[in-house]
């Protein structure tokens, strides 16, 4: 398109990406449809919201594979948005998996199999120096953007842009669990080359069909996307997601813009929310644990570095916090003196003290170290197997065992293996979901790290305090507060995690966290919310959280307000008569 053409767009319809905003939605009422212009283009009951969702649910079971599943939901998503929320929000623990984990990583590996509509923005490193007029085609204000560059998908690898299931799939989350308006939410997903030779050369991929760019081109990338997005929205919440080296990007702009990443900080901060109810309920001391981490990419370090500001608020040093640590990586114990040269971010946690000893064993690691804490971030599935668990349960009363990878065909353990295998004894909780099941006579439900407990709060936490930074005070404060929002049957259930159906009650808790310490940090512009007690606090969080089971009442209180000031300007009930007439007339 010419520049004169693009720039002549504001005289054409207004652009949508979804089929409707759900104004052809089955619940609204007749005024309703005749407002909106869509009176006799829907069949004519006006259904409750419990028929819509017994509809959907019937749709769902019709779907023989969970691919199939999330095909629909994205269909039901673009064609009637507040019913696919409403389905979403009253069924969040069923549908979670569908729309992403574990489900979105089938979806990413087929993107370019199963594409067939746009859901959100693709810029390409062919349009560097353009990337600012580019955002003008996008048709809504933004308040929050999760971006990847699609080189580490989940435990599946480098995906280029079939990755855009990510943004999608997490944008969701944003909504479901914490109201962020949908149509405020950009997925992005930046197109700079993929080092996947098989999808560069299928005939389906849609991404540019040549290798990943260097360093340095995408940190010049980067450096221009980061401005064009905050130019054209001040303020904009930016979560990176997915990038194979994901600390030079939030070292460089976590400073100066807006933005976190939710593999590095929202991974940490879950996982050391339930790591705190693990350490209480194993009755071990803070100072007397000691964790092996299988996995030592950037995820696990970013897990230890918060779990070490726990250590510290516990009253260890913070050398004595890295010291309780011991990782393994494809190599084996990480150690200073293994004759290889280490990543940057493994350094700070590289052992120097096992006399000149090498461990390529977990097995044997575990003998030498006897760790009380076992986490899994290595994306083996199985690695922690009936001998390992074994040896933890021998070691430990209540052994803690964190596999954390996923998809669930990468964790380290099932929920299964480690009840079974510790006596019923495991303290658990894993990335992907796994059933609940009976041992003994009780029903064990497992823990779920899932960063949808806090990633959707520490966004909305840093919208509503119109935060100019998200300080890792922040982000610490994230997982203080989901430790502490258990309800008491929880508790006493021996629970890690809240119940994943409150998640909007946990959500509320965590926002309120993220916006007192970013009011601490002196990092928030919105400065009236300081004089707020938590309780008026809370009840504004709630206020400006998007609900779409209110969707319908607020379409018709803009039909109500019209006919009111319509019955003002007229002064009698003939005008008034009149008036509604005429818009019945119009719609119809």
């Amino acid at each position: 398109m010419s520049q004169s053409k693009a720039q002549s767009r504001p005289a054409m319809a207004p652009r949508q990406l979804s089929t409707t905003g759900g104004d052809y939605d089955s619940a609204n009422p007749a005024e309703v449809r005749k407002y909106l212009g869509t009176y006799g283009l829907t069949p004519p009951n006006i259904e409750s919201f419990e028929v819509q969702t017994q509809r959907c649910l019937r749709l769902l079971a019709m779907k023989p594979t969970p691919i199939e599943k999330f095909q629909y939901l994205v269909h039901l998503r673009a064609t009637n948005v507040h019913l696919f929320y409403r389905l979403l929000s009253a069924n969040i623990k069923e549908l979670t998996p569908l729309i992403y984990t574990p489900t979105v990583g089938e979806a990413c590996v087929r993107w370019h199999e199963i594409f067939t509509q746009p859901e959100g923005m693709y810029l390409s490193f062919h349009d560097r120096g353009n990337l600012r007029q580019i955002l003008e085609n996008w048709p809504s204000n933004v308040e929050i953007t999760v971006l990847t560059d699609g080189s580490r998908i989940l435990g599946l690898g480098d995906l280029g842009v079939n990755g855009m299931g990510i943004p999608v799939g997490k944008l969701a989350l944003y909504t479901a669990c914490a109201g962020i308006r949908p149509d405020a939410t950009l997925p992005l997903t930046l197109d700079l080359g993929t080092n996947n030779v098989a999808l560069r050369e299928d005939p389906l991929y849609m991404g540019s069909r040549m290798p990943k760019v260097s360093a340095e081109e995408e940190r010049e990338f980067l450096d221009e996307l980061m401005s064009a997005l905050t130019d054209k929205w001040p303020g904009i919440v930016i979560q990176f997601e997915d990038f194979k080296n994901p600390f030079p990007a939030l070292e460089r702009y976590q400073n100066t813009y807006t933005m976190f990443n939710d593999d590095v900080q929202g991974t940490g901060a879950v996982i050391v929310g339930g790591f705190i109810n693990a350490i209480r309920a194993s009755g071990v001391p803070a100072k007397d644990h000691r964790a092996i981490f299988l996995g030592a990419g950037s995820a696990g370090t970013g897990v230890a570095q918060q779990i070490v500001e726990y250590f510290i608020k516990e009253g260890l040093t913070e050398e004595e916090a890295r010291r309780k640590f011991w990782f393994v990586d494809s190599n084996g114990l990480v150690t200073l003196d293994r004759g290889d040269k280490l990543a940057v971010h493994k350094v700070e946690f590289a052992r120097d003290d096992n006399n000149g000893r090498q461990y390529q064993s977990l097995s044997r690691l575990i003998d030498f170290v006897r760790p009380t804490i076992l986490m899994g971030l290595s994306t083996i599935g199985g690695a922690f197997n009936k001998d390992i668990l074994a040896k933890m349960a021998k070691l430990n009363d209540r052994p803690i065992i964190f596999p954390l990878s996923n998809p669930s065909s990468k964790s380290e353990c099932t929920f299964e293996e480690a009840v079974h295998h510790t006596e019923g004894r495991a303290l658990f909780a894993s990335g992907s979901p796994f059933p609940s099941l009976e041992y003994d006579g009780k029903l064990l439900t497992p823990g779920q790290g899932n960063n949808m407990y806090v990633f959707p709060g520490i966004g909305l936490g840093a919208i509503l305090s119109k935060a100019v930074s998200i300080t890792q005070d922040m982000i610490y404060a994230s997982a203080e507060s989901l430790s502490t929002s258990l309800n008491k049957q929880e508790v006493a259930d021996g629970w890690l995690y809240p119940d994943i159906r409150r998640i909007r009650e946990v959500s509320v808790v965590v926002t309120r966290g993220v916006i007192r310490t970013a009011q601490k940090n002196g990092v928030d512009r919105a400065v009236e919310l300081r004089n707020l007690t938590d309780d008026q606090l809370d009840a504004y969080i709630k206020e400006k959280m998007y609900d779409p089971f209110n969707e319908r009442e607020s379409v018709g209180d803009e039909v109500a307000q019209l006919l009111a000031t319509a019955s003002g300007q007229n002064g009698h009930i003939n005008g008034v008569n009149g008036i509604t007439n005429g818009i019945q007339a119009a719609h119809l």
